[in-house]
């Protein structure tokens, strides 16, 4: 299946936790970001291929603030989760309505910035699924520069190359290496399945031991 269509799929059917055992059991046990990166609305979900923005903080106003802010967002591509590195800055609100709008518009899945954001009202009425630490309403300029994109970053203590694919809902956001994902899909699907059936028997009143010892999954 395509990107579009992997995505779709894992959003409609995964969740974080069952990504984040089937990475530990192939020997990735380190790629859930802090929790303290969270949905501005809970309920969001985001699936899709890392588009990595690095930003760092400045305390004077250069010349073009927002010329590699603007490349940045201009080159994002269809079914991509922009991952904003701030290295987990408070001085400003690195992420806003436009450059969410922005980002929507050329077809990103969502947004997910180890630091501040602002405009949050908007983004919820846009319906683009954001994840930030928090919120600041100050603009980056002259705090915040935007120095490089599609680059590796650590993001949420986890290292985040370009095109490896991202998950995040309310229970917190995994990083999936590009040459694995496939496979973490697959057996992750497989894995939830499992889990319906367990709960299904349990509400039927079947015991932990007698659905772990049939499907083995917990």
């Amino acid at each position: 299946m395509n990107d579009q269509e992997l995505f779709d799929r894992m959003s409609e059917s995964l969740y974080t936790a069952v990504i984040s055992d089937t990475l530990d059991e192939l020997g990735y046990r380190n790629q859930v970001m802090r929790e303290n990166i969270n949905p501005i609305d809970p309920s969001w979900v985001v699936a899709g291929r890392a588009k990595t923005i690095l930003s760092v903080d400045v305390h004077y106003i250069p010349e073009n603030p927002y010329e590699q802010e603007i490349a940045a967002v201009d080159s994002v591509k269809p079914n991509e989760v922009v991952i904003g590195c701030t290295n987990e800055s408070l001085q400003n609100g690195l992420w806003g309505e436009l450059l969410s709008t922005a980002s929507k518009m050329r077809g990103a899945r969502g947004a997910i910035v180890d630091g501040l954001i602002r405009d949050t009202k908007k983004i919820l009425e846009l319906g683009f699924p954001v994840f930030a630490t928090g919120t600041k309403p100050v603009d980056s300029q002259g705090r915040g520069l935007v120095i490089q994109y599609d680059v590796p970053v650590k993001c949420g203590g986890v290292l985040v190359n370009p095109g490896d694919v991202i998950f995040g809902d309310r229970d917190g956001i995994v990083v999936i290496p590009a040459t694995i994902a496939d496979e973490v899909a697959g057996r992750a699907l497989d894995k939830a399945t499992r889990e319906n059936h367990t709960r299904d028997e349990l509400l039927q009143g079947r015991t932990l031991r007698q659905v772990y010892d049939k499907y083995g999954v917990l």
